[in-house]
């Protein structure tokens, strides 16, 4: 994990929300910001509240994880 955000403002970072997002409110979901050295995860009920920060292989790890429980 890191703990620093990458170069640049986290606040010019493109945020994106998954598609598979269908709860009946539409903010009940993470959102992620892909860098190239870094992943930025937010709750998108408090987008100024803490981040978490992956390296992309991290990020890989746990997306291969979860879908595997599906």
């Amino acid at each position: 994990m890191i703990c620093k955000p990458s170069a640049g403002s986290v606040s010019e970072l493109k945020w994106f929300k998954s598609s598979y997002s269908d709860s009946s409110n539409g903010h009940d979901c993470l959102e992620v910001a892909p860098t190239p050295h870094t992943i930025h995860i937010r709750d998108s009920k408090n987008p100024g509240g803490p981040q978490l920060h992956l390296r992309p292989a991290a990020w890989a790890d746990f997306v291969a994880y979860a879908a595997a429980g599906r």
